[in-house]
């Protein structure tokens, strides 16, 4: 994962945090359950990109084997 994939999913993950918190201080559970969401929409990109480069690495593996 891009070292710029992974802050931006990080600054996404605390625009939810704070979302959550300005919510709760506001007493709007809208904008609560809109930072929850931003938040576990970052985590889930940021699994994406674990996975990709894991299968990345698998074939990387792979290949290197073949190559024996």
């Amino acid at each position: 994962m891009s070292a710029a994939d992974h802050v931006k999913n990080a600054a996404e993950k605390m625009s939810g945090k704070v979302k959550e918190g300005a919510g709760k201080v506001t007493d709007n559970e809208e904008l609560e359950n809109e930072g929850r969401m931003d938040q576990a929409k970052a985590d889930l990109k940021e699994a994406g990109e674990h996975l990709k480069d894991d299968a990345k690495n698998a074939g990387e593996h792979i290949k290197d084997a073949m190559d024996r």
